[in-house]
């Protein structure tokens, strides 16, 4: 079961680009986690996302090709599974048919309240991974 890819817009700002002409590797990271919750709220329930936070767990990162500051780029967020609390997230960065990053990602649903972590009603689950 996998779902449908959530595109989304990235800006780059001058405090991004590195000594070496380009978008820090670092910053890559704060795409991802800004992509990945941008898709759970726009997929997610007004009260889902009142009642959970996600932190990530882990990061792999695959770098193509370096991005610049004028360049126009997207994230690509898809996720491949939900087991519990935990959900996997690939999102792949690109510049027009550019792939610049490849992320697999791991990330914990927490209760906003306890912040314990927190399984996904099925329901909920169903709107990210929807039924072949």
């Amino acid at each position: 079961m996998v779902s449908q890819a959530y595109h989304h817009p990235i800006g780059i700002h001058a405090e991004d680009i590195d000594h070496m002409g380009h978008v820090n590797n670092s910053v890559y990271l704060k795409w991802v986690q800004e992509a990945v919750v941008r898709y759970w709220e726009s997929l997610a329930p007004p009260d889902a996302i009142a009642g959970h936070l996600w932190v990530a767990l882990k990061h792999e990162i695959s770098y193509r090709r370096p991005t610049f500051l004028d360049d126009i780029v997207f994230a690509d967020v898809i996720a491949e599974k939900v087991e519990g609390a935990r959900a996997l997230f690939t999102t792949v960065i690109k510049r027009g048919e550019d792939v610049l990053a490849e992320v697999q990602s791991t990330w914990c649903c927490l209760d906003a309240a306890s912040l314990r972590p927190a399984r996904l009603a099925r329901d909920i689950v169903a709107r990210f991974l929807p039924k072949d």
